[in-house]
C-alpha cells in the first residue's frame, strides 16, 4: 500500500523558516513528478512546488519563487519542501503528492489532476 506521510509544520514567525519531509513507503508504480500543495482555509488547494523526478527539474509558483525550494532524496525515497521567509500568507496545511502518470510532465507547475497520491498533510501556521 502506497503511503506518503509529511512532516516538519509548525508555527513560525513571519521571516523564519522550515523544512517540510515526505516519506514516500509501498511504491511499485514508477513515480514521474511528486510535487507539494497547499490549502489555506476558505480557499482551494494551490500547487506550491514540483520536481519531475527523472530530470530533476522544478517548477514553483509565483508566490513563493526565491523562497521555497523542492528537492528529493531517491535513495531515501523523501521529498523535502525547504521554505524560508515564511509570510502569514504562507499559513495552510501542506500536502505532498506523487503521480505514476506522464501526464503531469508538463515543463510548467500544473494543476492536481494527474496526482494519484496524497499525504495526510501537516500544518503551517506563520503569525505577524
Amino acid at each position: 500500500q502506497v503511503q506518503l506521510v509529511e512532516s516538519g509544520g509548525g508555527s513560525v514567525p513571519a521571516g523564519g523558516s522550515l523544512r517540510l519531509s515526505c516519506a514516500v513507503s509501498g511504491y511499485t508504480s514508477y513515480r514521474y513528478c511528486m510535487a507539494w500543495f497547499r490549502q489555506a482555509p476558505g480557499k482551494e488547494r494551490e500547487a506550491v512546488a514540483k520536481i519531475r523526478t527523472g530530470r530533476g527539474s522544478t517548477y514553483y509558483a509565483d508566490s513563493v519563487k526565491g523562497r521555497f525550494t523542492i528537492s528529493q532524496n531517491n535513495a531515501k525515497n523523501t521529498l523535502y519542501l525547504q521554505m524560508n521567509s515564511l509570510q502569514p500568507e504562507d499559513t495552510a496545511m501542506y500536502y505532498c503528492a506523487a503521480s505514476t502518470r506522464e501526464s503531469c510532465s508538463t515543463t510548467n507547475l500544473g494543476g492536481s489532476s494527474p496526482y494519484d497520491y496524497w499525504g495526510q498533510g501537516t500544518r503551517i501556521t506563520v503569525s505577524s
